[in-house]
């Protein structure tokens, strides 16, 4: 057991001995807009099934990956987390290709499996923020997407309009000029 595991569990024990009604409240908050690593399963089912080994993150080439301390509840300490606008996901899928437990699924890098198997979110234009939709144009989000044409495309001024097929990896809202920014990404567990 990792020590950072082991102290968040000797805190945790230690709230709910002493203070019963605290522990309760710390209990999973809906506030937070996080996103759960490309594959990884539903909410209560991914944190029952990962094993908060850190593998995930070692994983990652772009250090998107965070662990959860207390700020969301004791389930989820110490699962890996994403905050888009700090640092997106660029569907290497290999965070996967590590986990031991498949809390996280093996996705190949290809276009219908990524579009088949990674439901990280979804993204939504602010149109009364975004710069393409005042007269300006701007297409930056559509620039920085993986999936351009397929979860993006845009209209005339590079208006961007978001698909179906978004899979709500975040380059999107990570590089959106506008702030505060004018697309973001509604988690899949708060859908």
């Amino acid at each position: 057991m990792k020590r950072r595991t082991f102290l968040a569990s000797l805190a945790a024990s230690t709230l709910t001995a002493l203070a019963p009604e605290t522990a309760l409240s710390a209990k999973r908050r809906d506030t937070l807009r996080y996103l759960r690593p490309p594959g990884a399963l539903a909410e209560d089912d991914f944190e029952k099934r990962c094993i908060r080994c850190g593998q995930c993150g070692e994983a990652c080439p772009n250090h998107c990956i965070n662990y959860f301390g207390v700020e969301n509840g004791i389930a989820s300490i110490d699962t890996p987390y994403i905050i888009p606008r700090n640092q997106a996901c660029i569907l290497c899928m290999k965070c996967g290709d590590v986990c031991p437990t498949d809390a996280i699924s093996k996705i190949e890098y290809k276009l219908d499996p990524i579009l088949s198997n990674v439901k990280m979110g979804k993204a939504h234009v602010d149109t009364h923020l975004c710069l393409s939709y005042q007269g300006k144009t701007c297409g930056v989000c559509y620039r920085a997407c993986p999936l351009q044409d397929v979860a993006i495309k845009v209209q005339r001024l590079e208006q961007p309009v978001i698909t179906d097929q978004c899979v709500g990896c975040g380059l999107c809202e990570r590089s959106c000029i506008q702030l505060p920014q004018a697309i973001r990404i509604i988690p899949e567990h708060h859908a």
